[in-house]
């Protein structure tokens, strides 16, 4: 992929490789997606993260359509909402998402969330098993999985997740996940990576910004960077999309990364729990 703007590729599992960081489109209008996303392509992303969910994937279409970059040279991400789990109904929400996109292919598919109580993620994992074998996604991963629903659909199927797109952020930082994923060869791609803007008034993380010239995102960007992890910032603000991949020309030092090792909270999480949300 051509990518102007410095950020690195991590290799995957499968030999394939993603931009170390994208650009989210949670919460961003299906009308207003084309302009956004095509703002985002100029200023160097060539990564991009939908859903099905979102009711967005349309607008991404267009804009990856006819966008500045070419399509080739972007990583498009899209997910399955937990309504259409099952390896049947799997496979028609993936041809679903094609439509709406107007693509014929993806370069990441996942599983949105586990859904334990539905007890569906494993067929599930085995159809995007299908869509990858067949050329139409060409890598797979999951979202929101625990460890033990990691370790089962490995079990169970022997395929590894390319990928775990987890809630992680400076308050919450998921250690333990990670290093499963490590165990694995997962890679940890990290949703909400600024902790919805919550940590942004932070003093220690603001300290650190103060000491390199930066903004609170790009440390906490950074900070994500350096730590191994994909991440997927969200903005809709032409300076704030430039600022977030503007992220190497400055690295964190040794105390920094343990200030921020320090705002670690076991009640730190945002978003719902993987193991009861269905």
């Amino acid at each position: 992929m051509t990518d102007p703007t410095g950020v690195p590729d991590i290799v995957l599992n499968d030999g394939r490789a993603i931009p170390q960081i994208g650009f989210g489109v949670w919460r961003l209008d299906d009308g207003q997606s084309p302009e956004v996303v095509g703002a985002a392509l100029a200023a160097g992303y060539r990564s991009v993260d939908t859903a099905a969910i979102y009711g967005n994937e349309a607008g991404v279409g267009r804009a990856l359509r006819s966008g500045p970059v070419p399509r080739q040279d972007v990583f498009l991400t899209t997910k399955l909402w937990n309504d259409r789990q099952g390896f049947d109904t799997t496979l028609r929400a993936f041809d679903e998402s094609l439509e709406r996109l107007g693509l014929d292919g993806v370069d990441l598919y996942l599983i949105h969330w586990p859904c334990p109580d539905r007890d569906a993620y494993v067929d599930t994992w085995r159809a995007l098993i299908r869509l990858k074998a067949d050329g139409r996604a060409g890598s797979i991963g999951v979202s929101n999985f625990a460890a033990e629903h990691l370790e089962r659909i490995v079990e169970e199927t022997g395929v590894v997740p390319a990928v775990n797109q987890i809630e992680l952020h400076p308050r919450f930082q998921q250690r333990r996940l990670r290093q499963v994923h490590a165990r694995f060869g997962i890679v940890t791609e990290a949703w909400s990576p600024l902790g919805q803007a919550k940590a942004l008034d932070d003093p220690t993380l603001m300290a650190v910004a103060a000491r390199h010239g930066r903004s609170v995102a790009q440390v906490i960007l950074r900070w994500h960077v350096e730590t191994g992890c994909v991440a997927i910032p969200k903005s809709a603000n032409p300076a704030r999309i430039a600022e977030n991949i503007d992220l190497f020309g400055f690295r964190l030092t040794a105390e920094d990364h343990a200030a921020i090792a320090g705002l670690d909270r076991a009640d730190g999480r945002i978003g719902p729990d993987p193991l009861t949300f269905s």
